[in-house]
């Protein structure tokens, strides 16, 4: 939960590290319709499946069918090729089919989502993976006895195949492409343990979706589990909605099981992959709770949602008068925050700062109406009235634009502004803007240069005590 501010600087949490398809569902979940708590028991299927592919952009010293062959007799003679895959195989089987029509059937992404989506290529393959004419399509399968030497075995296997034929390999599942370097880098040197490291062997989209975004994994279908999703989440707090997902994945990934409560609670401290539990240790700060109260209920599939079961996750057992604000709420309380209210002298210096920031507005404006790239978003720094009548300064994140008008999400909780709370919409007049952070996809930021100056200045005096200082834990953190 990200606190009040008077006249400071951008609201922070420390955030982890985001990297911003077909199967048989199974009988438990076709019986658990769309909306209802998710059964107890393993989430875990039976029988795993999924598909990987190689793109044939050519020049390669073996022919795909050749390569194949040669390394299944050699160097995973525990792999069986078949030519169907059956209902319920009984040991870990690839059939594989060649598709020569690789524009109309199984066309690769384009120049534009290989930004996002394309891993180690270089310009030239980029281009060549435009004109590709062949693809050497892999279906694997096993139980889930397998589950973690059959992903181990397909890893290894179609990395292989993309060095003996040249080619470039693609995870159906995830929708990424990869050169066999960047894929032996991000899905095999990194797996230390029996289970890997589940966010490397995944990935989480977020996209627009109405005023808020969604953010959805895929890829879980390699490991028999649902991907999972939250919506209505603000793009400040996207990469947190990630690292979420991905701690949750982690965690079912390794055996966690549900009660049939609909409930579940993420505790950081249970994950057993040592690295991703440490790595994540380090991002929270000194309040923070690591644990996270659950609401979990089978979701409905959207257009570009992964061909799999959904379970959706959300916040509703935490207080607030709306989904944004207990969203925020569980956020605040698992990962910690270090917003501290504070008064602000408005000398000379910071008044034309502020001055010239509204001056490039219109600038910032026409970004926003061309189009804002994933993960980019803009907020303002404007006045909100208190109780005493005074200013309380506050971010909003930029979700609608119209002349003078800017609607939003407010992203701090107010101190003196009872009817107001983070997450809610809110309207302010572009006129009355202090500042603006324009946040780019890459991660560079502009804009908050009063909030460079006031820092620099040391002006700052502080308002009140507040009993959510650093330390200390919110009450509101323990859930209904």
């Amino acid at each position: 939960m990200r606190r009040g501010f008077v006249a400071g600087a951008v609201a922070s949490m420390t955030l982890l590290a985001i990297v911003v398809v077909g199967c048989s569902k199974s009988d438990k979940a076709q019986q658990t319709a769309i909306g209802e708590v998710v059964p107890a028991g393993s989430p875990m299927d039976g029988v795993i499946r999924f598909e990987f592919a190689v793109y044939l952009v050519g020049g390669g010293s073996k022919g795909p069918q050749a390569a194949l062959r040669e390394e299944i007799e050699k160097n995973f003679k525990e792999l069986k090729l078949v030519t169907e895959i059956p209902s319920a195989p009984s040991d870990m089987v690839v059939s594989v089919r060649m598709e020569r029509n690789v524009r109309q059937k199984y066309a690769p992404p384009r120049l534009e989502s290989l930004n996002l989506f394309g891993y180690g290529l270089t310009p030239e393959q980029a281009q060549a993976l435009q004109t590709v004419r062949e693809a050497m399509i892999l279906d694997f399968a096993h139980p889930k006895a397998h589950v973690w030497d059959g992903l181990r075995t397909a890893n290894e296997l179609i990395e292989k195949i993309a060095r003996d034929t040249n080619g470039l390999v693609w995870d159906e599942e995830t929708r990424e492409v990869f050169t066999p370097d960047a894929w032996s880098k991000r899905r095999l040197v990194s797996w230390k343990d029996t289970v890997p490291e589940v966010a490397l062997q995944t990935v989480v989209h977020l996209y627009p979706n109405g005023e808020y975004d969604r953010a959805i994994s895929l890829g879980m279908i390699k490991m028999g589990l649902p991907d999972v999703f939250i919506e209505a989440v603000p793009k400040f707090s996207g990469n947190q909605a990630g690292n979420i997902i991905n701690l949750f994945d982690q965690l079912t990934a390794e055996g966690s099981s549900f009660d049939g409560s609909g409930r579940f609670t993420l505790k950081l401290q249970e994950i057993k992959n040592q690295r991703v539990r440490e790595e994540r240790k380090k991002a929270l700060k000194e309040n923070s709770t690591g644990v996270m109260y659950l609401s979990l209920k089978r979701g409905a599939a959207e257009e570009g949602d992964p061909h799999n079961r959904l379970i959706e996750l959300s916040a509703e057992r935490y207080d607030g008068p709306d989904v944004q604000a207990k969203q925020d709420r569980m956020i605040g309380c698992f990962f910690g925050w270090s917003d501290a209210v504070r008064g602000i002298e408005h000398t000379d210096e910071v008044l034309e700062a502020s001055r010239k920031a509204r001056g490039k507005l219109p600038e910032i404006h026409k970004t926003f109406d061309a189009g804002l790239q994933p993960g980019e978003y803009i907020l303002v720094k404007a006045p909100f009235r208190t109780i005493d009548n005074s200013n309380e300064w506050m971010w909003v994140e930029v979700i609608k634009w119209n002349g003078k008008k800017i609607s939003g999400v407010l992203e701090n909780t107010p101190d003196r502004v009872p009817q107001l709370h983070s997450g809610q919409m809110v309207e302010v007049d572009e006129r009355e803007v202090f500042d603006y952070v324009h946040r780019f996809a890459d991660q560079r930021e502009e804009g908050n240069t009063t909030g460079d100056i006031i820092g620099k200045l040391g002006n700052e005096r502080p308002i009140m005590e507040k009993s959510t200082l650093l330390g200390q834990i919110d009450p509101g953190c323990t859930p209904k």
